[in-house]
This record gives structure tokens, C-alpha cells and sequence, in this order.
């Protein structure tokens, strides 16, 4: 297979990952790249860009830079630009140019902190991987720059989450941090917002939302919750980081549909193991840690008649509350990089359109972003299931409606 694109787009890459991560927190983000490369990014996948604040910003590289180096004009814009507008920090994101030219962010970002007294750090994106690996990156930084111990912060007026929707016993019975939300898998902040409602219903408060709709204050407090749960392939480096620096456990999938009921099981049953390890004093390390992936379990194995296609953690779990609720064997087409562990038996990565098309080739359902309908068998039955990280704003209307999600 050729690996090649020709019919349908491709995934954004991991530059607008890293930005679409940060866009909320009071961070100063550059992309170190040519003036205009910005606009692929917010015109297509920055959903958020005509509604709402940010700091983001990119370098406008020159020919003659890029061939002569010029790190010093590169910094000087930063330093001066974050005089003036006091950044919570500065974030610096590489691109193909300065990564074929080897600029060495890590010093760079060394040099700006030096100077400006403001957190800096760089994440290694080249623009040559999907923005699972560019956001990922970025979340994971913030776990190791900015999350205290507890009791090393007070919380200073902002609110952790809105817990307006209770539980009918009238409260809250455990917290968890949402590791992995971005628009780029979620849409709008309405489905955030629907997911958080979701779990509280259960009976558990979510502490912070890494990183749509809450705050660097909050997620500074992410040690404080008793579980972590990655709603995406994005939030898994954090969760690491995070069993890492504090012991926090962690269990992978999505809020969705029936699913939700055994997603609560699994963090219900791994507060109680960590708690009864806290009382023998033991301890795991993150060498040894097997996160609990509850989608995962007791799929069903007959020939798949549904396919869906996209991220894996967010499609795994769909296709468990479809299993479910249906009794219709499922199989996820994922063809993104961030996907080791996190999908089933049946499932399958792809690397290309030509072996994605292949694979549909006798399916008889499909439920994917609309894009892909052009490579989709004819008398197959499709379901339009927009995705922002392939077909950027296009369908936006129609997922603030609520259209999409109804037809699933």
C-alpha cells in the first residue's frame, strides 16, 4: 500500500493538536513556522477562534532565516510580546522547516524562561504526526510543569466544575479528572458540558477538564481526584504522568450511551483497589500498571456487521454501547498513530486510504465523519458522524444541533 491520500483529507497534524490543547488555559502558544501556515489551523480546526479569546501565535519563519538561523530574532519576538501580555506560559511548537534545520526548542524555551521569569517548555511536533500525538504531548507537559501536591495550592475562586445537576442521593461520592477533552474529538463545549452532566448523575464531581471549558487554576489541582479517566488517546501520556508524580490510578473510554453504566463500574472498582492498597501499603509502578479499559472487555467476536471509524478510545466505546444495546458485532478502523493497547481483537489501524477502502469492501454499516463517504461500498448504509480533527468546521452547525449524535 501506498500510504497515500487522494480522495479524502487527512487528520490535522500535531501542531494544531498541541494548540487546540492549550487554547484555553492563558498560555502564550507559538508555532515556530512561516506566516499563513497559522490559518490552516484557525479557519478549519480551531472551532473556538471567532468566539473566543487566545494566545496563539505563530513565528512568520522567513526563507532567509530559515537558510542563515536566526534563534535570537526568534526569542526576542517572544520575550517582547510576553512583556506586554503576561502569559501564564509560553509554549513553543515546532514544524518541518526548523525540525530539518534542528532548532533546538528545549534551550530556546530554557533561555525565555531565564529571562522572563515565565514558565516556558517546548513539545517536540515536527507537523509529520496526527494531532493525537502534538495534544498528548502537550497535556503530558502541563502534568509535569504545573499539577502541585496535594495541599501545595488553595483553589482561588474559580469554580472546579458546574455541579448544578446532583446526584438524586443529593451529592457527590467520588472525583476524577476528564484527561483528553479537546474540540478537536468532542466538538463543542456543549458535549463536554453533556459528558460532565453524564458522569455526575453517577455520582462523580469532575475536579478539572484537561483542557476545554476549565482553567491552568484548576487543573493545577488535578492530584487531588481519586481516579483519572481518559475519554481519548490524547489524555494517556498525562494519565501516566500523573500515576507517575502521584499514584493517581487510571481507567480508559467514554461516557457513551449503555457503556456509561460499565465505564462506572470500572471506576468504582478501581477507587476500591487503590484504597485497599493505600491500607496495606502497597504500591505499583507505572512499569508495572495495567489501566482498566472496560470497552475493551467481553466484545463481541462474530463477523462484524458495523464499522465505525476514527479515534480509539472515543469509537471504542461508542461501538461498546452499540454491542450492547443492539447485540450487532462492531469493529473500529483506526487511523490514527496514538492507538497501542487501545483497541479490540477485531479492530484495525490503517495507514492510507487504500487499505481503509479495502477493508470496507463488504461492510454493511458504516458510521464515520461524512468525508469519508466517497470511499464507502455504494450499498453500504452509512451514518454521518462528524469528526473536527478530519473535517475541521464544516459540519459544525449540524453537531451543535445535535443532528449527528441523534442519527447514531
Amino acid at each position: 500500500m501506498r500510504q497515500a491520500y487522494r480522495i479524502i483529507p487527512v487528520y490535522t497534524a500535531d501542531v494544531s493538536g498541541v494548540c487546540s490543547a492549550l487554547y484555553e488555559l492563558g498560555g502564550m502558544v507559538v508555532m515556530h513556522d512561516p506566516s499563513g501556515c497559522n490559518s490552516t489551523y484557525n479557519t478549519h480546526d480551531e472551532i473556538r477562534w471567532y468566539e473566543q479569546d487566545s494566545l496563539i501565535y505563530i513565528s512568520g519563519l522567513t526563507e532567509i532565516d530559515a537558510v542563515m538561523g536566526n534563534d535570537a530574532k526568534f526569542i526576542r519576538d517572544i520575550e517582547e510580546t510576553a512583556k506586554e501580555l503576561h502569559p501564564k506560559f509560553i509554549a513553543l511548537a515546532g514544524s518541518p522547516i526548523p525540525f530539518m534545520n534542528g532548532t533546538d526548542f528545549p534551550a530556546i524555551a530554557q533561555v525565555i524562561e531565564t529571562e522572563t521569569g515565565i514558565p516556558a517548555f517546548a513539545i517536540p511536533t515536527n507537523g509529520m504526526h496526527d494531532y493525537t500525538y502534538g495534544a498528548g504531548l502537550a497535556l503530558a507537559k502541563l502534568a509535569e510543569r504545573f499539577v502541585q501536591p496535594i495541599g501545595a495550592t488553595k483553589v482561588t475562586g474559580a469554580t472546579r466544575t458546574d455541579i448544578s445537576d446532583v446526584t438524586s442521593t443529593g451529592g457527590f461520592f467520588h472525583t476524577l479528572n476528564l484527561l483528553g477533552v479537546t474540540p478537536l474529538d468532542f466538538g463543542p463545549q456543549q458535549n463536554a458540558d453533556c459528558m460532565k452532566q453524564n458522569l455526575a448523575k453517577h455520582g462523580w464531581q469532575v475536579t478539572s477538564t484537561w483542557a476545554m471549558g476549565d482553567s491552568l487554576e484548576n487543573i493545577s489541582h488535578a492530584a487531588e481526584a481519586e481516579v483519572n479517566l481518559v475519554v481519548s488517546s490524547v489524555g494517556l501520556e498525562t494519565a501516566k504522568v500523573l500515576k507517575d508524580k502521584f499514584g493517581t490510578p487510571y481507567v480508559i473510554g467514554t461516557p457513551v450511551g449503555d457503556f456509561t453504566e460499565d465505564l462506572v463500574m470500572a471506576l468504582e472498582q478501581v477507587t476500591k483497589n487503590t484504597e485497599k492498597k493505600l491500607s496495606e501499603e502497597e504500591s505499583a509502578s507505572v512499569g508495572q500498571y495495567e489501566p482498566e479499559i472496560p470497552y475493551l472487555q467481553n466484545r463481541l467476536s462474530e463477523p462484524q456487521e458495523i464499522t465505525l471509524i476514527g479515534e480509539a478510545v472515543t469509537m471504542g466505546s461508542l461501538a461498546a454501547a452499540i454491542e450492547k444495546k443492539y447485540h450487532k458485532a462492531v469493529r473500529v478502523i483506526c487511523p490514527l498513530e496514538t492507538n497501542a493497547g487501545l483497541l479490540a481483537l477485531n479492530d484495525r489501524v490503517t495507514k492510507g486510504e487504500e487499505e481503509v477502502q479495502e477493508l470496507l469492501k463488504n461492510t454493511k454499516i458504516i458510521v464515520a465523519d461524512p468525508l469519508y463517504r466517497p470511499i464507502c461500498p455504494r450499498n453500504s448504509q452509512f451514518y454521518e458522524f462528524p469528526h473536527i480533527a478530519f473535517s475541521g468546521r464544516i459540519f459544525l452547525r449540524g453537531i451543535k444541533e445535535g443532528k449527528y449524535l441523534s442519527e447514531i
